[in-house]
């Protein structure tokens, strides 16, 4: 999800990045919901999208001029392995690089030295980023090697350039910082010498939250650098512990505009594994979810809802900590608020939503408990947890997803769901300094969370964006003023585009049938997209009156995967993520192109633009 003023990026619109689809509606990133029984038209591909970023985006793939990135290609590069299911080795495990991505120069305006994109691809447009003295900006800073000692080194850095450390992240060399000082990227480089790779500011206007409450002001004497989230630094006993209790009632968003079901009033029981049970009974409105049905949810229930022991981390808006389709599977120990400056706020009610129930709405589908009340999730027994990216203007700033990550992997998540782009910028392109930067310190977070065994899914994006073609955005940065800008295949959306994400498209139901077709609004791409799943007209938990809502988007198709994989994980606990993957795309169900399209199909049945590997099957997951 993502915030997208308005409806930002395509259809997508729900608070925060969110990449779902709605009627839009005036104001940041507010994503409608057509209530139970009631009909969503999603925008139109081409609707001219706002300022912000929900953009879905598909998983990394080969950049045609560089090495593979995409979850498909680690699975084509060991697909024998994997189809074995023996301990295929985790490609996207790998420790981070610990080179450079783009040049840290002096100037903002320098160029990266990035070989692959500079000699073969043409330069994307530069969108420089003004940071006048006296504006607080947000900077992400990396080191080159990604240990304690040089993530110290780096921070002192900081420091001596006339900045703040708002969250230093040892694990993988990255740097938050706050500063005042208008050319804080050359002072810190020049300050920092051979210990920085790159700097890159992660907005393109002034920090709205300010720094965080405990971190000295840049205007002050800078405090000494937060080297906070090491291994040591959580309390291992809280995690895969008993659901705690029902949470104080969380704020309700007043930007709900759905019309929900009667509000349930029973609370739910904690949900339990169905393992050996043949018939569940289904909950009031499980008849109504056709998507469900069309991806085998139904019958994979018939062998097992989830383990309790899977926890599913949400990155999104929140999660309404009262609803009673939720409260039995949140997981609060695990909980965070990742949006105060990129910090995380473990607050009892920081991580709740404000101003967006898309993330609501996401949990529901891969969660809802089997209570007797409402719907069911796709792994109505795995514990979600809200690991909350979006602010409340509904933005979600590379700092923001840097701690969602790194946190999934600190706490041991086993999964987690981005249904979000990641702003400014709807493609991060690797020949400019500031998105360079910021690109390759969510990269470093993904692949570090890997490594810790949690396997990511994402949302493709609304644009109706053929990702393997790029060329063009008008919509960057869409927190200040967009630019038109040229770009190339260097350029990704993130964190869809990052090696080992699985990149998700949407399916809409062909009448009222389980007969499918690609959603319109949904971004292609051969090679790019991984899966396909339901996101059109998706019935889900909301917010308003603890109700039931319609979203569509790439946001709405994505939890499906999550909720997938969570039951893949729940049957084979001791699976490593490139395990799960690998499975994930061998068991989808093919898709061919069809005959008639607005957008071009490419590819064959196997694999194509659309529906990557095809349909995502809960059932193979269970078996």
């Amino acid at each position: 999800m993502r915030p997208v003023t308005a409806v930002r990026r395509a259809v997508i619109v729900v608070a925060a990045t969110a990449l779902c689809v709605g009627a839009a509606s005036p104001g940041p990133s507010t994503a409608s919901s057509a209530g139970v029984g009631a009909t969503n038209t999603p925008a139109a591909a081409a609707a001219t999208p706002a300022a912000g970023g929900l953009q879905v985006r598909p998983a990394a793939d080969p950049d045609p001029d560089g090495a593979a990135t995409s979850v498909s290609a680690i699975v084509d590069a060991a697909a024998a392995r994997a189809a074995a299911v023996t301990s295929a080795p985790n490609a996207s495990a790998a420790a981070p690089d610990d080179s450079a991505d783009g040049t840290p120069g002096a100037s903002p305006a320098a160029p990266a030295t990035d070989p692959t994109v500079a000699t073969r691809t043409p330069a994307s447009t530069p969108v420089p980023i003004s940071t006048p003295n006296g504006r607080l900006m947000s900077y992400i800073v990396n080191a080159k090697v990604s240990n304690p000692a040089q993530t110290q080194r780096v921070s002192a850095a900081v420091s001596r350039a006339g900045g703040v450390v708002v969250q230093a992240w040892p694990q993988i060399g990255v740097v938050i910082a706050h500063s005042r000082n208008g050319s804080f990227r050359a002072d810190v480089v020049s300050q920092g010498g051979k210990a920085i790779a790159s700097v890159g500011a992660t907005r393109s206007v002034a920090v709205s939250e300010g720094t965080p409450t405990g971190v000295a002001s840049p205007d002050g004497s800078p405090s000494p650098a937060d080297v906070a989230g090491s291994d040591d630094a959580t309390d291992p006993s809280e995690n895969g512990s008993a659901v705690p209790a029902n949470p104080a009632d969380s704020p309700k968003s007043t930007n709900a505009t759905a019309n929900p079901t009667t509000n349930p009033t029973t609370r739910p029981t904690v949900a339990t594994p169905l393992l050996g049970r043949a018939d569940p009974d289904p909950d009031p409105l499980e008849t109504d979810q056709w998507d469900l049905s069309m991806i085998k949810a139904d019958q994979a229930h018939q062998v097992t809802d989830g383990s309790r022991r899977v926890v599913v981390g949400v990155l999104d808006s929140g999660i309404d900590a009262d609803h009673p389709d939720l409260v039995a599977n949140l997981d609060v120990a695990d909980s965070v608020n990742c949006s105060d400056a990129g910090r995380p706020d473990r607050s009892a009610t920081g991580w709740q939503p404000t101003t967006s129930d898309h993330g609501t709405h996401v949990a529901g589908t891969i969660a809802a408990a089997r209570n007797g009340v409402g719907i069911v999730g796709v792994a109505p027994a795995v514990r979600i947890a809200s690991v909350k990216v979006v602010n409340d203007a509904g933005y979600i700033y590379p700092e923001y997803a840097v701690c969602g990550f790194v946190w999934a992997g600190l706490r041991g998540m086993d999964v987690t769901n981005s249904s979000y782009y990641i702003d400014p910028f709807q493609f991060y392109c690797s020949d400019q300094p500031d998105q360079a930067a910021a690109k390759e310190a969510v990269r470093r977070a993904v692949a570090w969370s890997t490594s810790r065994g949690v396997v990511h899914a994402a949302a493709a994006g609304n644009s109706g964006y053929d990702l393997a073609n790029k060329s063009s955005d008008n919509t960057s940065p869409d927190d200040g003023t967009p630019v038109r800008r040229a770009i190339n295949n260097g350029c990704q959306d993130i964190p869809t585009e990052l090696p080992g994400v699985v990149t998700v498209s949407s399916l809409a139901q062909v009448g009222n049938t389980l007969d499918s077709s690609f959603s319109g609004f949904s971004n292609r791409g051969l090679g790019k997209i991984d899966v396909a799943a339901p996101g059109s007209a998706i019935l889900s938990t909301i917010l308003l009156d603890d109700g039931y809502g319609l979203k569509s988007g790439t946001s709405m198709a994505t939890p499906h995967v999550a909720g997938v994989l969570a039951l893949m994980k729940s049957r084979h606990p001791g699976w490593k993520p490139a395990q799960l993957v690998a499975r994930l795309l061998a068991q989808a169900d093919p898709k061919a192109c069809p005959s008639s399209r607005d957008a071009p199909c490419v590819g064959t049945t196997a694999r194509n633009s659309y529906f990557g590997h095809g349909v995502v099957d809960a059932l193979a997951a269970v078996r």
